[in-house]
């Protein structure tokens, strides 16, 4: 009988609670809202919440994991970060997939700097520079790059030479790249975050 009386109450009670506004969960419905998807044809190289597939080198691979193992590279929340440098720590870091690409391919991804911010994208190994450009160059004279906010670098890989641009504008138009190696991105000065990391083949 003291056990039914205490249901009783308790359903009483929840009645006598007014239905909670929608912002309460609003906040749970943003974090697993972002319901981008890569093209046809496309997959995606970061996961957006981990660094699984990524590494340093074959024996330091970071699967699962959410740093590096020196703090440069971040992953979260659809973002691989690449950290400032932090007193004690090396200037210059590369993390790459584990994945080589011997093929043609092409490469789409977006990135935002922060101001003078020095990162790079490197393709089979060999480096772009993806910086904060206006400031810190080598492509002062781009007229379509939004400082401190996202934009999109494709790479279009064939036959050895890449053709590559930032929102529609030519960087590079015959960089040639080694036969096969990663994709990977450096850590140098500044924070630089990328997103929607994904490769065509």
């Amino acid at each position: 009988m003291k056990f039914s009386s205490l249901l009783l109450t308790s359903a009483a009670l929840v009645l006598l609670v007014p239905d909670l506004p929608s912002f309460v969960s609003a906040p749970a419905v943003a974090q697993s809202g972002d319901t981008w998807s890569p093209e046809e044809g496309f997959r995606s190289l970061f996961n957006g919440k981990d660094l699984t597939g990524w590494s340093f080198s074959l024996e330091e691979r970071f699967d699962g994991k959410t740093e590096s193992s020196d703090g440069r590279f971040t992953a979260g929340n659809g973002i691989l970060a690449v950290q400032p440098q932090k007193e004690g720590q090396k200037r210059i870091g590369k993390i790459q997939t584990v994945e080589t690409f011997p093929k043609d391919f092409v490469l789409r991804l977006e990135f935002r700097a922060s101001v003078n911010a020095d990162s790079g994208i490197f393709l089979r190994g060999k480096q772009l520079q993806c910086r904060d450009y206006l400031v810190a160059g080598p492509y002062k004279e781009l007229k379509k790059y939004k400082a401190q906010d996202w934009n999109v670098v494709e790479v279009t890989v064939k036959d050895g030479v890449a053709y590559c641009t930032c929102n529609g504008e030519v960087l590079e138009e015959a960089y040639k790249l080694p036969e096969n190696g990663p994709i990977g991105f450096e850590a140098d000065r500044g924070l630089m975050e990328y997103r929607r990391v994904r490769i065509k083949m």
